[in-house]
């Protein structure tokens, strides 16, 4: 299919007010996931998207909430997105808020690590739209400040890694709060075990679409390990971020994330760390200043890149390879979103190369580990660069 033949978001059955939201953000044409989804959801059927995070889920559901929720319901809570974490709870309130604002709906974001004082004001001022984590929104519940009762549309985003992180029987606690008739919304990368007794339990009768996954994109994406020297890695990072715009740098301890800053910053790098242990304030600055372009490099662990979804990333280093295939997926697949393309560059180490080619076998990428110093010019554009054209490479 041509782009001009791909059906526009008004075809799709998303009303003028909001597709002006989405041209003036510069969104024209529907993703995939967007295409399958959004009809079934203005419907009112409940919708069980297999799809992974980059895919464009988030207006997939967005869109038909919004469209769905009767202002006159005010004062009372009509939609509820679960998140699994505080950084995607803030990015999809982002989307969501100018399309709510466009509605006269006022929504709310609510997660740990925040004053919950300020978030039990903003709910007792009155919110249609909450955007939470499950941990924190059992405590509001709790504390008689949220009520979900009457709740006309609930979304549970990301739910194999609500599994994941143990999170499932503190959603199945709020889903049993829900007493209106509603529709229910559920996104997931897997349908398996836990994931599919929620659909069971949780939702009526609900029409399936799968989108083809982004994580899976290893020809989406160039692929580059290179054998360096303890002592000269953080130079070599260094070297690397120069000719991207904004990189992302993994490291596998929340001390090596905070140690790797340090040692770009101190090599000229605009570099900020992300890890659990920083406050939640430090860490959404850095991720405001690295989504707006103010920050070139962000130093994080795993579990602190969860969830985050940052357009326009041309560039993941790998300063401790990753642990397993799955993992090299996930962080890679943060350059590859919705068909962009991107490049995964891995440090390796001496006593790690063993490791690395047999996570390459897994992969299958049969691409050669070549040695490089920091002052080698190749740094400069990898991507440009063939791999497979050197003699003698590990």
């Amino acid at each position: 299919m041509r782009n001009d033949e791909l059906p526009t978001f008004t075809a799709l059955g998303v009303s003028p007010d909001l597709t002006a939201v989405l041209e003036d953000a510069g969104i024209s044409t529907p993703f995939p996931v967007q295409r399958l989804c959004i009809p079934d959801a203005l419907a009112g059927h409940d919708v069980c998207g297999k799809a992974k995070t980059g895919s464009g889920k988030t207006l997939a559901f967005g869109l038909p909430l919004v469209e769905r929720i009767d202002s006159t319901d005010k004062p009372f809570l009509s939609g509820l997105v679960l998140e699994p974490t505080r950084e995607l709870a803030l990015q999809v309130a982002k989307v969501l808020r100018p399309l709510a604002e466009a509605r006269n709906l006022r929504l709310t974001a609510v997660y740990g690590g925040a004053p919950m004082g300020k978030q039990i004001s903003a709910l007792k001022a009155g919110s249609d739209i909450v955007v939470a984590t499950p941990g924190r929104l059992i405590d509001l519940v709790d504390r008689g400040a949220a009520d979900l009762t009457a709740l006309s549309a609930v979304v549970i985003d990301e739910a194999d890694r609500m599994a994941d992180m143990g999170f499932l029987p503190q959603v199945e606690w709020l889903l049993r709060r829900v007493e209106k008739d509603h529709q229910t919304l559920l996104f997931s990368a897997t349908l398996d075990g836990g994931i599919q007794s929620l659909v069971d339990r949780y939702q009526h009768d609900p029409v399936f679409h799968e989108v083809g996954s982004p994580m899976v994109t290893v020809e989406l994406m160039s692929h580059r390990f290179l054998l360096v020297h303890e002592m000269d890695r953080p130079k070599v990072a260094a070297a690397i971020t120069e000719s991207s715009e904004r990189s992302l740098i993994f490291v596998n301890t929340k001390r090596q994330a905070d140690k790797v800053a340090r040692d770009l910053v101190d090599l000229g790098v605009n570099a900020k760390a992300i890890h659990g242990d920083l406050r939640q304030e430090h860490r959404e600055r850095a991720l405001r200043r690295f989504s707006e372009g103010k920050l070139s490099v962000l130093v994080a662990t795993d579990v602190a890149a969860r969830g985050l979804d940052i357009d326009e990333l041309d560039l993941v280093v790998h300063f401790d390879p990753a642990p397993d295939h799955k993992t090299y997926l996930h962080r890679s697949g943060r350059t590859a979103r919705a068909g962009a393309t991107g490049l995964a560059v891995t440090l390796v180490l001496w006593n790690q190369e063993l490791e690395v080619r047999r996570l390459k076998r897994r992969l299958d990428i049969e691409l050669p580990i070549v040695e490089m110093f920091s002052n080698d010019p190749r740094l400069a554009d990898l991507a440009s660069w063939d791999p497979a054209a050197e003699e003698g490479a590990a």
